[in-house]
C-alpha cells in the first residue's frame, strides 16, 4: 500500500503507484514502499488536509445532525424515560463552528503524520502507521472537539437554548473545566475510534485498489468509508455511552468518573444500557463515514489536480 493513495489521488499518482511492488502475499497487512517516492511537501500536505478535512466535516455534520441528536437523547435518558423528537437541529450552528476547525485540524495533522510514519515504519507495518496517525490526529482535534461536544450535547438534551448561552453559563457554573467535562472518557472513545476507523479505511481502500488494479471512484470510497465507520461505531458504543453520561451530567455530578459511571449504569440499568443508541450510532456513523470519506477524497483529488508542478515533474513518472 502506498501512502500517496490518500494524499495524492490523482490519475498520474495512481498510475505511478500501480507500477510499484506494493504487496507481499506473505504479510498480513498491505506493504507500503516509500523508497521511490519524492519527499512530500509538508506545508502543502497540511494545507490540503485542513481544507479537505474541514469541508468533509461540515458536510457530514449538517447532513446527519438529527440522527446524532436522537442518539444523544437515547443515551442520556435514564431508566424507562421517553425521548423528545422536537428540535433535532438544536445546537447545529454552534456545533459547526467547532466541527469545522476540529475536522480541519484532525486531517491536517493526520495526513503529514501518516506519511512520516509510513516512511519510518517497516513496509509491512502500514496498518500500525495508519493506526498511530489516527490517534495523533484525534489528540490534536480533541482540544476543539471536547468543548464543542459538551455544548452540543447540553443543547441536544434541552439544557440551553443557544451555543453562546451554553458556553457562558457552563463557564460560570462549572468553571472553564466544565467545557472539558468528560475529557478522559472522550479520549477513551475517540482515540480508539479515530485510530481504528482510519486504519480499517486505509487498509480496505488500498487492498481494493490493488485488487481492482485502478484508482477508486467516489462511490467505492463511500462504500469503504461506510463499512469502516459502521464497524468502528458498533465496537465503541459502550465508550460513547459513558462519554455522553459524563458530559451531560453538568454540576449534578451523578458520576465520580469513568469507572463509577460504568458501575452505576450496570447496577441501575443493567449491562444492555451500555449499548444504548447503538442503532442510531451505527446508522449515523456508517452514513457519516460514507459521506465524510467520499467528500474527503474528492476534495483532496481536486486540490491535487491544481498543484502547479505535480503533473510536470519527470521524476514522478
Amino acid at each position: 500500500m502506498n501512502a500517496k493513495s490518500t494524499s495524492l489521488p490523482s490519475s498520474d499518482a495512481s498510475d505511478r503507484q500501480l507500477k510499484l511492488p506494493l504487496v507481499d502475499s506473505r504479510k498480513v497487512f498491505a506493504s507500503v514502499s516509500m523508497k521511490e517516492e519524492k519527499p512530500f511537501d509538508f506545508l502543502r500536505t497540511v494545507f490540503e488536509g485542513v481544507i479537505a478535512g474541514g469541508t468533509a466535516g461540515v458536510v457530514v455534520e449538517t447532513a446527519l445532525y438529527p440522527i446524532d441528536t436522537i442518539k444523544t437523547r437515547l443515551q442520556a435518558v435514564r431508566g424507562g424515560g421517553q425521548i423528545v423528537l422536537k428540535g433535532l437541529y438544536a445546537g447545529l450552528g454552534g456545533n459547526i463552528a467547532g466541527v469545522l476547525p476540529a475536522s480541519a485540524l484532525f486531517v491536517g495533522v493526520y495526513e503529514p503524520t501518516k506519511q512520516k510514519l509510513l516512511r519510518t515504519f517497516p513496509e509491512n507495518l502500514s496498518a500500525v502507521a495508519h493506526f498511530l496517525a489516527g490517534a495523533i490526529g484525534g489528540i490534536a482535534a480533541s482540544l476543539i472537539r471536547v468543548p464543542t461536544e459538551v455544548v452540543k450535547q447540553r443543547m441536544q438534551t434541552g439544557q440551553f437554548a443557544s451555543a453562546p448561552d451554553a458556553v457562558r453559563l457552563i463557564a460560570r457554573k462549572e468553571g472553564f473545566k466544565g467545557l472539558y467535562a468528560g475529557y478522559g472518557s472522550f479520549l477513551l472513545r475517540d482515540l480508539p475510534f479515530d485510530a481504528i476507523q482510519f486504519c480499517i479505511y486505509e487498509q480496505l481502500r488500498i487492498g481494493y485498489k490493488l485488487a481492482a488494479k485502478r484508482d477508486l471512484n467516489d462511490p467505492e470510497n463511500a462504500i469503504i468509508g461506510a463499512f469502516a465507520g459502521a464497524l468502528t461505531g458498533a465496537i465503541t458504543t459502550p465508550l460513547d455511552v459513558i462519554k455522553t453520561r459524563l458530559m451531560v451530567q453538568g454540576s449534578a455530578n451523578q458520576y465520580k468518573g469513568i469507572i463509577d459511571c460504568v458501575q452505576t449504569i450496570v447496577r441501575e440499568e443493567g449491562p444492555p444500557a451500555l449499548l444504548k443508541g447503538i442503532g442510531p450510532r451505527v446508522l449515523w456513523i456508517g452514513i457519516g463515514g460514507s459521506i465524510f470519506f467520499s467528500v474527503l477524497e474528492s476534495t483532496k483529488r481536486l486540490l491535487a489536480e491544481r498543484r502547479p508542478t505535480a503533473r510536470e515533474d519527470p521524476k514522478q513518472d
